[in-house]
């Protein structure tokens, strides 16, 4: 029984890879948005795709970011100017992008900006803090999907969603778990609102990469920041050690976990453009499969005290 079993989930899995092989023809005749182009995964995968032979409108947060990307790509490249977290710039670019497109539509919208900052401990932050990151994470997601995706159905195309592995569990503070948390169920809803449409959604889950996103420095620095505004009761409730016990986390996690082939996650955005049948879940990353997506599974208790224990603790700690 159990070989017969073995061999049924053996047939699958070869069935599941042959399917996944196929790829969508006429890709020039195709048109895939991708926004936070300038550097990381969307960089990458605008240069990917474009010598694939898609129609890339390739949107960056800075017209440097735009002159870099022109000067290695083909003519097929487009490059718009988008701020996603300002509604004006996104509707600007949705309307350069329909006279772009016309009847054609578009294939795909990728949503790729992101931003990692602020962060910190929940009491180290304001309401502020959250304002400006959901808007660039989660709202800027929303508002760029909701722009395009008139033409999107026009194509019979698709939305992929970049969230994070940190979008299924939560082990810090602040408002980048949140955010990507928010893009999971937008994502899901989406899936089902659209499919009687033809129009399929997927969501990328990376773990740790080494991107701006990751940058050690940067977040170190955005740390200290958020540490010395804070107002004295509040550091004296966390004691002078805690911020470099933290810092010190910080650096080690991302040594040990931080993967340097960005080429995983564009892998897996390339496939979800370019596949008959894409996936509606990718998880890329060593960490995101064997540690953070098992322990989403686990009991809170279990997650909860392994995450306390493996944290600095503040000086006023009952634990």
């Amino acid at each position: 029984m159990l070989l017969y079993a073995l061999g049924l989930v053996a047939v699958w899995f070869i069935y599941r890879y042959w399917k996944e092989t196929k790829r969508v023809s006429n890709k020039e005749d195709k048109y895939v948005y991708i926004t936070g182009c300038d550097s990381g995964f969307g960089n990458l995968l605008a240069r990917k795709l474009d010598k694939l032979g898609f129609h890339v409108i390739a949107a960056c947060y800075t017209e440097k970011g735009e002159d870099e990307l022109r000067k290695i790509t083909s003519e097929r490249l487009t490059t718009t100017r988008l701020d996603v977290s300002n509604s004006e710039s996104v509707s600007k670019a949705a309307a350069v992008i329909k006279t772009l497109v016309g009847e054609k539509g578009v294939w795909a919208v990728v949503n790729n900006a992101g931003v990692p900052l602020p962060a910190g401990p929940n009491d180290w932050l304001t309401i502020e803090d959250y304002k400006s990151m959901l808007a660039v994470n989660l709202i800027g997601v929303i508002d760029v999907t909701l722009s395009v995706l008139p033409l999107i159905k026009k194509a019979k195309g698709r939305v992929v969603n970049v969230a994070s592995v940190f979008g299924r569990i939560s082990p810090f503070g602040g408002p980048y778990c949140v955010s990507k948390y928010g893009v999971e169920a937008f994502n899901d809803s989406l899936r089902l609102t659209m499919a009687p449409f033809g129009v399929k959604v997927a969501c990328i889950e990376p773990g740790f990469f080494k991107t701006n996103l990751t940058n050690a420095g940067m977040l170190k620095n955005g740390l200290k920041k958020q540490w010395d505004r804070l107002p004295q009761d509040v550091k004296d409730d966390y004691g002078p050690t805690f911020l470099d016990i933290g810092l010190e986390q910080l650096d080690a996690k991302l040594q040990i976990l931080a993967d340097g082939d960005l080429m995983k996650v564009v892998g897996c955005m390339e496939h979800a453009v370019s596949a008959v049948h894409p996936r509606t879940r990718y998880s890329v990353g060593w960490d995101a499969k064997l540690i953070w997506l098992p322990l989403s599974y686990m009991p809170t208790c279990i997650t909860d005290t392994l995450f306390l224990k493996t944290s600095p603790k503040p000086q006023i700690s009952v634990l």
